[in-house]
């Protein structure tokens, strides 16, 4: 019997090996073999891409270059000129991390903690500091680990198969976080004879991963790749030391909070003790601010200007609302003024590069105007102010009209605060410049990270949709213009700031995956936006739901969810 089986399997695969199947490249059709690998197909279209093909997209699902083609579709390759190569590209590489520091310091445990410095910020954890030489050599060792060129081999197994892998090998964060799963199959990775579970797919082999580097940064070390602007080369290094600041201190919170991993939070949610969670981390928010409030009332002589800047969805309206309430407990009254009002007229406003209006170019406020209302302000006189009417895309006067007094400063908010050309007629030692972003503080294990942008995109769709009408196809559509906007307006300004406040609360994405998770899963495989929902969807359901009840009013996540006691956007 068992030779009749191995007959009939032998002849199906001949026969697949002479079905061809029709796939979709660039908008050419191609036929293969059923069973032609990815990897295979990538090797005849190298040539239409500027750098190498890491991965690919089958009908907008992603996968790994060692998927076979087993049934017709269409095709998109990715290299490490777009931001789904050098996502598999950057993880690739913290795997040869991960298993070059197991070859050179076994029971070690290296743990990918965020984004610094243009690479990604990890810690090696010995029985000792960590040294200059031990990155040298674990750079060493990462070098020959690709010069070898080791396959990444994916190895698709039951759930309980993986948890017993993974609790022999003394890994308990990956077997709380599997054990957490709601799905039966899980994929594993092997480089060699090491192991890993990460979320999302590889590069080919290790021989892929050429252009890399370790910096040593202590306690721990910044691993660097390319980016893909420019994949064939590092980026120049960029020391961030206040911004490493304020991720030690979200670290901290983390412990505050006994929350390391996404395991740990959902443990918290399944006991019932949500609410504790959430009420420290408020308490967390609120004493940064009255901080921030002390230190800006204590200069309150000098202060005039207080700008407030920073990314998409970070919460800055909120902030500034909440800063202005602890201000007022100090005894200091500030104003607000708003930059969208300041906008040119809509014919004066600059384009980018594709001919779209660019919003969110400094030279889309006039500059002018908001220096000269800035200065007379300051100077104690009284001042008719604009509003921006968006539909006509026109200024106007509608009467409005303020006069602050000497001990009253200023609240800017807006992305260019810490540009220095947004409020250039006013000396830098009259203005307290704030960087407001939500830096992680959580991990899904010590592998796995959750990148700020990730939360942040997430903040985005549940807003546009509960006060923008916009469905989450159309949120996913116009971040990259949105990123794009922030990598040239915000990002090289951060070290610029005074004070950092990050945003980001442990629980809240579990809190937004209940509004989240129904707007992405009406992207269907038809869009080319499915992928990119599906990565957020299997993220999300990592986080056990959350109701929304315990929240104060006053949060910063009440300005994406809703019941703000500011407004609601």
């Amino acid at each position: 019997m068992a030779s009749g089986r191995s007959n009939a399997q032998s002849r199906l695969n001949r026969r697949e090996d002479y079905s061809l199947v029709t796939v979709q490249i660039n908008g050419a059709s191609r036929e293969y073999g059923a069973g032609t690998t990815l990897l295979d197909i990538s090797r005849e279209v190298a040539h239409l891409y500027p750098s190498p093909i890491v991965a690919a997209s089958i009908d907008n699902d992603v996968k790994d270059l060692q998927t076979a083609v087993r049934d017709g579709g269409s095709i998109n390759f990715f290299d490490l000129t777009s931001e789904e190569g050098t996502r598999v590209y950057r993880r690739s590489l913290a795997f040869v991390l991960v298993v070059a520091a197991r070859d050179l310091f076994p029971g070690g445990e290296v743990t990918v903690e965020h984004s610094l410095s243009k690479g990604l910020y990890c810690e090696l954890h010995l029985d000792r500091e960590l040294t200059g030489e031990d990155v040298e050599r674990l750079q060493e060792r990462m070098q020959q680990i690709i010069a070898e060129d080791r396959p990444f081999i994916r190895q698709s197994m039951l759930r309980a198969d993986a948890i017993a892998l993974f609790k022999a090998a003394g890994q308990s964060d990956k077997v709380k976080m599997l054990s957490q799963l709601q799905r039966e199959l899980v994929s594993v990775y092997y480089c060699g004879d090491e192991y890993d579970y990460f979320y999302g797919t590889m590069v080919p082999s290790t021989g892929y991963l050429k252009i890399f580097g370790l910096r040593f940064h202590p306690p721990g070390l910044i691993l660097r790749y390319p980016e893909k602007e420019d994949p064939a080369v590092l980026p120049e290094y960029v020391e961030q030391a206040k911004l490493f600041k304020i991720f030690q201190e979200a670290e901290q919170w983390g412990k505050i909070l006994r929350c390391p991993y996404v395991a740990n939070l959902n443990e918290f949610v399944e006991q019932g003790k949500a609410a504790e969670i959430i009420r420290i981390a408020e308490a967390l928010h609120e004493k940064k601010l009255a901080q921030i409030a002390d230190y800006i009332s204590e200069h309150s002589s000098e202060v005039r200007v207080i700008l407030v800047a920073g990314p998409s969805s970070s919460g800055k309206t909120t902030f500034a609302q909440r800063l202005n309430v602890q201000l007022r407990v100090n005894g200091v009254r500030p104003v607000p003024i708003s930059l969208d009002d300041y906008f040119v007229d809509r014919d004066h406003t600059p384009r980018d590069e594709k001919g779209d209006y660019d919003f969110e170019a400094i030279e889309a406020i006039d500059l002018d105007l908001f220096n000269e209302h800035l200065v007379r302000l300051l100077r104690g006189e009284l001042v008719k102010l604009p509003t921006y009417n968006f539909m006509s895309g026109q200024r106007e006067y509608r009467g409005r009209r303020i006069q602050i007094e000497p001990d009253q400063p200023l609240i800017v908010e807006g992305i260019h605060g810490l540009n220095e050309r947004l409020t250039r007629a006013v000396p830098r030692d009259q203005k307290i410049k704030i960087y407001i972003s939500a830096l992680t503080q959580i991990s899904i294990d010590n592998h796995n990270r959750i990148p700020t942008t990730d939360t942040r995109l997430i903040r985005r769709i549940v807003r546009d949709s509960q006060f923008r009408a916009h469905d989450a196809l159309k949120t996913l559509e116009v971040w990259p213009s949105v990123r794009r906007g922030e990598e040239r307006n915000i990002f090289p300004y951060q070290e610029e700031a005074d004070i950092m406040f990050n945003s980001a609360l442990i629980y809240e994405l579990g809190v937004l995956r209940n509004c989240a998770e129904g707007l992405l899963a009406q992207i269907g495989p038809e869009s080319p936006m499915y992928s990119e929902a599906k990565r957020l969807l299997n993220f999300l359901r990592s986080f056990t739901l959350l109701p929304d009840d315990d929240i104060p009013a006053n949060s910063i996540l009440r300005e994406f969810v809703g019941k703000s006691c500011f407004y609601n956007p």
